[in-house]
């Protein structure tokens, strides 16, 4: 069968479900057939929402029974027992129940999880605790119902992977792999192993060939890899001695097998995403930022329902009732309760929590001066234009400041209105100096304005490096650089995420210098057009 996305998903999912020792599968895909056909196997587990409580997960004080029989009744959770289950929008489970989940798959090797993954951008994904203890992850964007023609799922009973015998060169060269693929974890290879003994089982083998390894490989270690791996020139064998057969070991294999590690590594560098090292760099420069969606704040009128806590009411907090009663029965007996009514203590008072996530702003700061002025202002017209056409699906407002001249203007404030930005773009002009320092005092100030309105900004720059006007309008080059690195750091201090664009012909030293003063990414772009514009802020903001 040809190697697609939907045959490795139904292999991995048939793994787990024989081998609960592997964890689990992440399948990242939006909800529709494809999903539906290859989960149908997993239809009959429970399934769990990431609002889900720890006593429905994990049991806890049965509160009807407890009230009603005046002694604690307990209750055994959706993971009491052994067995996989389903976890929904796992993109959106918070660290705190994430924790918590990998510490029940470490507690019992019998539980497995099949996390569906509808993230929209690499921020949006089943948070790293538990994904790391999940075998395999299988990305299903591009999978179509015709891949799934043929596929097999009648494979045979529970997986005995300790029944396979490998060969004793396996171990040493999967753990060889992951290091050069830069895997620092050790269930990387431990996964690939047992992967592979279970792929082997399922053909019907006694011992783990080549073939089930590369397959193991591909399953388990592309998602993991943080660099793409190099070739190295194998060293010429040396002549074995003359009485080396009789030191061979019982389990090193069939004479002539030899382990590929070439061929394994072009099967696995076939399946790592092309721009691997950008997705992890912008990941790593705005890791802690919260760029990838607006700011999350602690609410208790409305947003997305958090865990409640013991608390007070008052200022607008509302008790709930449910988790207070909860809090309150273990005690009842001891509280001397007499009637139906339990005796409820200022400890029991449990308040709701809610999550808001504000609204976004991205703002683009444009150089529109100099003699390619016009060709960087059509790249930003139209990343602007592709931005907001997506804005529907998030939070997003855009804003555009262009700095040319002597200062910098605010051409578009913060709107969601494609047609007013496309009216405002249509006669942005360009040409004069490079007043770098008036553009960031300029999304300084916009900044500023957004977070009084509770909004989320970030600052997307897109220059050459060139500032040759200071902030006073005075044609000085040594003035102007000083003025844009006093401007960025006062903009680092603000907090504000911010991006860097280099569109110059060559990448410009002071700008990358620039960059790390406001803490940002730096992306040396030299040629884009509007596409590669919005995908690169698409990118590293995790739009």
């Amino acid at each position: 069968m040809p190697d697609t996305a939907a045959t490795r998903a139904a292999l991995a999912l048939a793994l787990v479900r024989r081998d609960p020792a592997l964890g689990g599968v992440v399948l990242r895909a939006r909800s529709g057939p494809v999903r539906d056909a290859l989960t149908a196997p997993a239809a009959g587990l429970p399934r769990l929402h990431p609002q889900t409580e720890d006593e429905a997960l994990f049991g806890g004080v049965d509160l009807t029974a407890t009230l009603a029989a005046g002694r604690i009744a307990r209750r055994a959770g959706l993971l009491g027992q052994p067995g996989g289950a389903v976890l929904t929008m796992a993109e959106r489970i918070a660290p705190g129940l994430a924790g918590r989940l990998a510490a029940s798959l470490d507690a019992d090797p019998g539980q497995w999880f099949l996390a569906l993954d509808e993230g929209a951008s690499e921020d949006e994904t089943c948070p790293a605790p538990l994904a790391e203890r999940l075998a395999f992850r299988i990305d299903l964007t591009d999978a179509r119902m015709a891949d799934l023609a043929g596929l097999r799922t009648d494979w045979p009973g529970a997986v005995d992977a300790a029944s396979v015998r490998l060969p004793a060169d396996m171990a040493e060269a999967v753990a060889g792999l992951t290091v050069r693929l830069g895997i620092g974890s050790a269930r990387a290879a431990a996964f690939t192993l047992r992967a592979a003994r279970g792929i082997a089982a399922l053909r019907g083998g006694a011992v783990v060939e080549a073939a089930d390894l590369e397959t193991a490989a591909a399953l388990v270690l592309p998602h993991r890899a943080t660099r793409f791996p190099e070739s190295e020139a194998e060293p010429e064998p040396e002549p074995p001695p003359e009485d080396a057969a009789e030191d061979v070991p019982e389990d090193a294999g069939t004479p002539g097998e030899a382990l590929p590690a070439e061929m394994l590594l072009e099967a696995i560098a076939a399946l790592i995403p092309p721009d691997l090292l950008d997705r992890l760099a912008a990941r790593k420069a705005r890791t802690g930022t919260g760029a990838g969606t607006g700011a999350r704040r602690k609410g208790n009128r409305r947003g997305r329902p958090l865990p409640s806590r013991p608390g007070r009411p008052g200022n607008g907090a509302r008790v709930d009732i449910i988790a207070t009663l909860r809090a309150a029965a273990p005690w009842q007996s001891l509280r001397g309760r007499a009637g139906p009514r339990p005796v409820i203590r200022r400890a029991d008072l449990h308040v709701r929590r809610f999550q808001v996530c504000s609204d976004r702003l991205l703002i683009f700061v444009v150089d529109a001066s100099g003699s390619a002025a016009l060709a960087r202002l059509a790249e930003a017209k139209g990343a602007v234009e592709i931005l907001l056409a997506e804005a529907y699906a998030r939070r997003d407002h855009v804003a555009l400041i262009a700095f040319r001249g002597a200062g910098a203007e605010t051409l578009l404030p913060p709107t969601r209105s494609l047609v007013q930005t496309k009216r405002r773009l249509a006669a942005l002009p360009g040409g004069g100096g490079t007043p770098l320092a008036a553009g960031l005092r300029a999304a300084l100030a916009e900044v500023d304005h957004a977070r009084r309105h509770g909004m989320t900004p970030t600052v997307c720059l897109l220059t050459d490096g060139r500032a040759n006007v200071a902030l006073d309008g005075s044609p000085d080059r040594a003035a102007a650089a000083e003025d844009a690195r006093s401007m960025a750091r006062l903009l680092a201090g603000a907090g504000a995420d911010a991006l860097v664009i280099d569109t110059g012909r060559r990448p410009e030293p002071a700008l990358a210098e620039l960059a790390a003063l406001l803490a940002a990414p730096y992306l040396p772009m030299p040629r884009a057009d509007a596409e590669r514009v919005s995908a690169a802020v698409a990118s590293a903001l995790g739009s």
